[in-house]
C-alpha cells in the first residue's frame, strides 16, 4: 500500500514516520499523523505485531505501511537502520532502553542523524522505582491511586476497578503534541529533539484538584471538601431513569441550564410558585433537595429516553444524553451528521465502520489513508522508497531546553476545564497563553475551595480580565489577536460572533492565526447549539457504560432502588471527557501551527474538536465495528475486574490488582506461588486465586510477585493527591515540579504530559484573575493614566481592589 493520494495536502504531508512500537498507545499516536498525511511505515517482528489480535486494531493499524524485520538479527538492525536516516521521527515504545533492544539508542541515533525527532514511549518514565514494572494500565491506575477513585461507586473502602484506559489516550496524544512541537522547533533550528512521555504522565491529566487539596490540607486548611464523601449526585448532575429502562445522563452544571431541565420537566412552575425554593439551588435547604431529586425521578419515569430527548433538543439548553455503548455511539445523530463516522469496505473484514480524524482542521484536514495492512505487506516498497533526504536547513538559534514553542502566543478565551487544561498543556511546552477571563473571573474558579479547579486548569498562563460586553474591551482583545498565533473558545456556535472574535473576523485581523473552537457536538448536527459537559459525553461516547458495568441493567423496583443506582452511575461517571478533549484540542493545535510553519509561516486556519470525536479517540479501543468483531469485556458486579487474571482481589490486608493476560504470565504466577494448578486453564478460577491473595498482606505479594516478574501491585494505597505530591517515583521523574502560587505560595504542581529536549527550567504557577492585566495592558501601550481609567470603569478587572 502506497502513501494515499489526491484530496487537500495534509498537516504531514512528506513527512516520514517509522514507528517501531508494540500495541495501541503508539498505534493511535501514530494512526493520528497518518490521517494528518505522514507517511507512517511499522515495523513489525517476524509473524506481525502480537497486539494485533486486539479487537480495535484496524483503527489503530489504518493508513500505514508494514515491513517486517528481525530486529535481532544483524541485516534487520542494518535494514531499521538505513530506514531511520531516511526518516523525520523514529518512535519507540516500551521499558526504559527499549531503543538499544531494537538497535536504535538514542545517543547514536541522534549523533548520525542529527534532523531525525526520537520519540520514546514508556509505562512509568525512564527512570525511578517502578520503570521496570510492566505497562498495564490497571497497575498504572492502582499505584497512582486512581482505583481508590472508583471505590466511590461501591460501598466501603475496597477500591473499584478503573476500566477505561485514559492513560493509554493522553500518552498517545502527548506523543502526537511532543512529535509535532518537535517538528515545529526542527523548522527553525534544523535539529531533531527527544520527545519523552508514559502512561504514568498520561495520568496527570485527571487530577483535576486533590494535588493542592493534599498540600492545603497539611498547612491546616480546614474547608476543604471530602470528594469521597457525599452519597447521591448533585441534581445537576443526575442520571435519570426514563419509563423505558433506559437511562439519561444530566449535566446541568450552571444555574441557567439546570433551570431550562426543570422548565424541560414541567417542574419549574410549581418550584417558583414554592417559596422553599427562592434562590439558587445550591443554597436549598437538604430537606428541599431531597424532595425536588425525588420529583425530578418521578417525573422522568413518565415517558421514554427517546421522547425525554426529543423534549430537550427542543428546549435546547439541556445538557443530557443517554448511556450509550460506544459501539451504540457509532450511529450518534451528531457524530454522524459531522461526518465522524467512516464507513468503508475493508479487504480483510468486509463491511467496517469506525471513527475519522481527530479534529477538523479546514485548510489541512485529515482523512484515513487506507486499511490496516497485513504484516510485511510493503517491504519492497518502503524499501525502494525510503532514501535519505535533506532535513530542513534550519533558520534560527534553538529555544530554551524544554520549551519547543517558546516566542508563541496564545489567546485563551475558554472557559471551565476542557478548553483551559489544553491551553495549559501549550504553556507546559513553552507558549505565552494569556487567559481572557471576566472581570468576574471564569466560572472554574467559584466551583472548589481555595480556586482550586482554577489552578490545575490555568497552570503556566497569565490572567487579563475584561469586560468582552463592552466597546472598549472587545478593542483591548482585538489588539492582543493581531500578534496571536493561537486562539482558542469553548463558546456555543454564534456566540464567537456575536463577541466579534468569530473565526472569520479574527482571520481579517490576523491571516495567520490558528483558531480553534472546543464544542460539545460539532458544528453541522441536530445538536450543535445544545450545552454539553463532562458527564453527559462520557454516558453518549460509551466510557461511562464500560465503568459502570452491571448498574446501567439493574432493576429499579422503587424510588430507592432508583436512587441507589443513580449513585452510582454518578460515580462511575467521573470528569475524564474532560481532559480526554484537552489533549486532543493541544495536539491538533500543534498539528495546525507545524501545517503553518511548513507552508510558509502564514496558513491560517480553523480547528473544530468535538468532544464526542475527543472522547470515541478515548475509547478506541472499541469505537470500531465489523462482522465478527470481539465485545468489550464487562467488569463484573462487584467493579472488581475483567477475568480472573485482570483483577481486583482483597488480600489478608489491603487489596492488590493482578495483570496476568498472557500465558508467560501465568507460569510466572503459578511458579512464584508455588500453584501448578494455575498452569491450567481450568484451574484460573477467580475464587482459588481470591483465596490464595486472602493468605498474604497486599504490600508482601507486590514486593515477592514483582520480583517474579508478575504484574501485582496494591491497589489501595495513596488516593492520588498523596501519590502525586509524596511518591518517590513522581519525585525521582520530576513530575510535580515547585512553584510559586501568589496565594498559596511555595507549591507542588502538576507536571507536563510530555517532554521535549528533556525538562523546562521551569513551571509557571496559574494566575489569580486578572493577575498580569496591568504588563499586558502596558505591553499594547496603554499608559498608568489610561489603564486607571479603564478600572475605573469596570472594563478591565485586578486581583485585588483598589
Amino acid at each position: 500500500m502506497t502513501p494515499a493520494a489526491g484530496g487537500a495536502r495534509g498537516a504531514l504531508d512528506g513527512l516520514r514516520i517509522l514507528d517501531l512500537s508494540t500495541g495501541p498507545v503508539g498505534g493511535v499516536a501514530t494512526t493520528v499523523l497518518s490521517d494528518f498525511g505522514a507517511d507512517v511505515v511499522k515495523v513489525e517482528p517476524p509473524g506481525g505485531d502480537r497486539f494485533r489480535e486486539l479487537a480495535a486494531s484496524p483503527l489503530w493499524l489504518r493508513g500505514k505501511r508494514s515491513i517486517v524485520l528481525d530486529l535481532a538479527s544483524a541485516d534487520g538492525r542494518e535494514r531499521v537502520g538505513g530506514l531511520a536516516a531516511a526518516a523525520d521521527v523514529l518512535l519507540v515504545s516500551g521499558p526504559p532502553g527499549r531503543d538499544a533492544d531494537l538497535g536504535v539508542p538514542f545517543a547514536a541515533m541522534a549523533a548520525a542523524h542529527p534532523a531525525l525527532v526520537q520519540c520514546h514511549l514508556t509505562p512509568w518514565g525512564p527512570r525511578g522505582p517502578y520503570a521496570r514494572l510492566p505497562g498495564y494500565d490497571a497497575l498504572l491506575a492502582a499505584k497512582s491511586g486512581r482505583m481508590r477513585v472508583f471505590g466511590r461507586q461501591r460501598r466501603g473502602d475496597a477500591p473499584g476497578f478503573s476500566a477505561l484506559p485514559v492513560a493509554q489516550h493522553a500518552c498517545a496524544m502527548g506523543a502526537v503534541q511532543g512529535i509535532a512541537a518537535a517538528l515545529l522547533e526542527r523548522e527553525a533550528t534544523g535539529r531533531g529533539q527527544l520527545v519523552e512521555t508514559s502512561l504514568l504522565q498520561g495520568l496527570l491529566p485527571y487530577d483535576l484538584a486533590d494535588l493542592l487539596f493534599v498540600q492545603l490540607a497539611d498547612r491546616g486548611a480546614t474547608d476543604l471538601p471530602d470528594l469521597s464523601a457525599g452519597d447521591l449526585p448533585t441534581l445537576n448532575y443526575h442520571p435519570v431513569r426514563a419509563s423505558d429502562g433506559r437511562w439519561i445522563q444530566c449535566g446541568n452544571l450552571m444555574e441557567h441550564l439546570f433551570y431550562a431541565f426543570l422548565d424541560a420537566l414541567d417542574l419549574l412552575p410549581e418550584l417558583l410558585a414554592d417559596e422553599r425554593f427562592e434562590g439558587a439551588p445550591g443554597r436549598w435547604a437538604a430537606p428541599v433537595v431531597e424532595e425536588v431529586r425525588d420529583r425530578i425521578l418521578g417525573r422522568v419515569a413518565e415517558r421514554t429516553a427517546d421522547e425525554w430527548m426529543q423534549i430537550f433538543r427542543k428546549n435546547g439548553n439541556v445538557a443530557a444524553e443517554p448511556f450509550l455503548t460506544s459501539e451504540q455511539a457509532l450511529a450518534h445523530p451528531d457524530l454522524v451528521a459531522n461526518g465522524e463516522i467512516i464507513r468503508s469496505d475493508d479487504p480483510k473484514l468486509g463491511a467496517l465502520c469506525q471513527i475519522g480524524p481527530m479534529a477538523r482542521l479546514s485548510e489541512t484536514p485529515g482523512r484515513i489513508r487506507g486499511p490496516a495492512p497485513e504484516p510485511g505487506a510493503d517491504v519492497d516498497e518502503v524499501l525502494a522508497d525510503w532514501t535519505p533526504r535533506a532535513g530542513p536547513a534550519g533558520r534560527g538559534a534553538p529555544t530554551r531546553p524544554g520549551e519547543p514553542l517558546h516566542g508563541l502566543r496564545v489567546i485563551d478565551l475558554s472557559t471551565i476545564i476542557a478548553g483551559p487544561l489544553g491551553a495549559s498543556m501549550l504553556a507546559d511546552l513553552g507558549a505565552r497563553v494569556i487567559k481572557v477571563e471576566p472581570i468576574s473571573g471564569d466560572p472554574s474558579r467559584a466551583i472548589l475551595p481555595g480556586g482550586a479547579l482554577a489552578t490545575r486548569m490555568n497552570g503556566g498562563k497569565e490572567s487579563l480580565a475584561v469586560d468582552l460586553k463592552s466597546d472598549e474591551g472587545r478593542a483591548i482583545l482585538a489588539e492582543l489577536l493581531t500578534n496571536a498565533d493561537v486562539v482558542l473558545h469553548n463558546f456555543r456556535p454564534g456566540v464567537p460572533e456575536r463577541l466579534g472574535v468569530g473565526y472569520e473576523a479574527c482571520r481579517a485581523l490576523n491571516p495567520r492565526v490558528i483558531w480553534a473552537a472546543v464544542q460539545g457536538y460539532g458544528e453541522l448536527g441536530p445538536d450543535a447549539g445544545r450545552p454539553a459537559t463532562h458527564p453527559v459525553v462520557g454516558a453518549a461516547t460509551g466510557g461511562a457504560t464500560w465503568q459502570a458495568g452491571p448498574a446501567v441493567d439493574a432493576p429499579c423496583g422503587d424510588l430507592a432502588a432508583t436512587r441507589e443506582v443513580a449513585r452510582q452511575l454518578m460515580r462511575a461517571n467521573e470528569a475524564n471527557p474532560d481532559p480526554n478533549t484537552s489533549s486532543v484540542l493541544a495536539a491538533a493545535v500543534l498539528l495546525a501551527l507545524l501545517a503553518r510553519e511548513r507552508r510558509g509561516g502564514d496558513l491560517g486556519q480553523r480547528i473544530d474538536v468535538s468532544m464526542l470525536v475527543a472522547n470515541a479517540w478515548a475509547n478506541a479501543d472499541d469505537f470500531v465495528d465489523y462482522a465478527g468483531k470481539p465485545s468489550r469485556p464487562r467488569l463484573d458486579l462487584e467493579i472488581l475486574g475483567f477475568a480472573p487474571g485482570y483483577r481486583l482481589y482483597a488480600a489478608r490486608t489491603g487489596w492488590v490488582v493482578l495483570a496476568a493476560t498472557r500465558e508467560k504470565e501465568w507460569c510466572a504466577l503459578a511458579e512464584a506461588v508455588g500453584e501448578p494448578a494455575l498452569l491450567e486453564p481450568a484451574g484460573r478460577s477467580v475464587d482459588r486465586l481470591a483465596a490464595l491473595f486472602a493468605t498474604r498482606d497486599a504490600e508482601s505479594w507486590e514486593r515477592d510477585l514483582s520480583a517474579g516478574g508478575v504484574a501485582c501491585v496494591r491497589a489501595d494505597g495513596p488516593g492520588p493527591g498523596r501519590f502525586w505530591a509524596e511518591d518517590e517515583h513522581v519525585r525521582v521523574l520530576a513530575l510535580n515540579p515547585v512553584t510559586r502560587h501568589a496565594e498559596h505560595g511555595d507549591m507542588l504542581r502538576w507536571g507536563p504530559i510530555v517532554r521535549v529536549g528533556g525538562p523546562a527550567a521551569a513551571c509557571a504557577p496559574a494566575p489569580l484573575t486578572g493577575e498580569h492585566t496591568e504588563r499586558i495592558l502596558a505591553e499594547l501601550g496603554r499608559s498608568g493614566g489610561e489603564i486607571a481609567a479603564l478600572r475605573s470603569a469596570g472594563t478591565v478587572g485586578f486581583p485585588y481592589p483598589d
